[in-house]
């Protein structure tokens, strides 16, 4: 039997329409009917927010299977200061190769090169059942309130460096790069509008 081999590598500018047609294959009618993060993806190469040497595609036997980008942000702590974090996402695996460890797998090689990079910690709104694995805990368990909604579970934190949130009691928010369809409604539907056509179901579960 041949073993799988699996390749984590930086995105190229070669791989970006791959890419933005598998996070779109990776997230449609998840989280909402449809999905946006394909147009999330695509705006933020050129933010100044995007981490390019932690912008990363896994293949596994030459097939572009994942990917991951990492975004500048920060905590508004309450002493005033604002404090250098980062943030993740979207993060996608094809869906014929979802709950396979993969995700985990390209999660934790990136997070590792964030650390290599200098991120201090990393903050998410996901399941805590999927990145607790991985050692994210509940922000508010470190001092760190969502602006959105400051009792929320869903955000969380990991500390990169330990101790780095030692003392450490604020707010965050997600950045702005992330609002960017709300933001360019048309725009969005132009690129959309690019891909081949797919239906958007309402499906239990979803979050909008």
């Amino acid at each position: 039997m041949t073993e799988n081999k699996i390749i984590i590598r930086n995105e190229t500018k070669e791989d970006y329409r791959k890419v933005e047609n598998l996070t779109r294959e990776a997230f449609w009618n998840v989280y909402r009917p449809g999905c946006m993060e394909h147009y999330v993806l695509h705006r933020y190469r050129n933010d100044p927010a995007f981490v390019q040497k932690l912008d990363f595609v896994m293949e596994l036997n030459g097939e572009l299977i994942g990917q991951v980008i990492y975004v500048r942000s920060e905590i508004d702590c309450d002493d005033g200061r604002k404090l250098p974090i980062m943030t993740f996402g979207p993060i996608g695996i094809a869906p014929k190769y979802k709950r396979q460890g993969y995700g985990k797998r390209l999660l934790d090689y990136s997070m590792e090169k964030a650390k290599e990079a200098g991120a201090g910690a990393l903050a998410i709104t996901g399941n805590i059942l999927f990145y607790g694995k991985s050692g994210f805990v509940p922000a508010k368990t470190k001092g760190v309130r969502y602006a959105d909604a400051p009792e929320a579970d869903y955000l969380l934190i990991k500390e990169l460096i330990p101790g780095f949130l030692d003392g450490i009691s604020g707010t965050y928010k997600d950045p702005k790069g992330y609002f960017v369809c709300e933001k360019n409604p048309q725009d969005f539907e132009r690129f959309e509008a690019t891909f081949p056509k797919k239906e958007k179901k309402k499906l239990p579960g979803q979050l909008f």
